[in-house]
């Protein structure tokens, strides 16, 4: 039988034995998001601030959560619908009010377009992707090379990367998309904001 990914089977991957009812609970905590997602203090990010007085973050503090817990909650939020300009779950996302949503329900500050992820560092190679990791494509016109679109490494290379994000494409919503020769057309970059993904 042919392996199926799936973002249960990746976190299983992430826990350590007698642990796997965590990832077991990825079905529950789609019904209980929205009551359990409160305000909370936001970590401090380094910024940078150009002469024109733009201000962009350029490194994500990422030090109170793990990857397998980001990504927990990241899944929890499959099927909720696109839509554009919207990070509230009840509506929908767009690719970056996915991703805000994602970290800001763990206090983490993050860029809110995706083309503002560009100026965070650390860049890294795209066979060294890890779970949890940022990657970064142009928008739907892959000759404007310019950073549109925005998601977050569910598994890494070799076995086939796969990215959870929330697409405007024929799944109209957050899903788990394999990286095919489509986006890799599109592939402008991977940024690593958890410190753990380097060891």
């Amino acid at each position: 039988m042919p392996f199926k990914f799936s973002c249960y089977l990746i976190l299983l991957a992430f826990l350590p034995p007698g642990n796997h009812a965590l990832a077991a609970g990825i079905a529950s905590a789609k019904k209980d998001t929205a009551k359990n997602d409160t305000a909370k203090t936001v970590l401090t990010s380094s910024l940078l601030k150009l002469p024109d007085s733009t201000i962009y973050i350029t490194s994500i503090a990422t030090d109170t959560v793990s990857p397998a817990q980001l990504l927990t909650f990241a899944c929890s939020l499959e099927g909720t619908p696109y839509k554009y300009g919207s990070m509230n779950p009840a509506k929908g996302f767009d690719c970056s009010g996915f991703v805000n949503y994602v970290f800001n329900h763990f206090g983490i500050e993050v860029p809110r377009s995706s083309s503002d992820f560009t100026f965070v560092q650390h860049q890294i190679d795209l066979k060294d992707a890890k779970p949890g990791d940022l990657i970064l494509f142009t928008g739907t016109d892959s000759a404007i090379r310019k950073v549109g679109h925005i998601g977050i490494v569910l598994s890494p290379s070799p076995d086939g990367l796969k990215f959870i994000h929330s697409t405007s494409g024929k799944a109209r919503g957050v899903t788990e998309t394999a990286m095919n020769g489509y986006y890799m057309g599109r592939y402008m970059m991977v940024i690593r904001v958890f410190p753990q993904n380097d060891k």
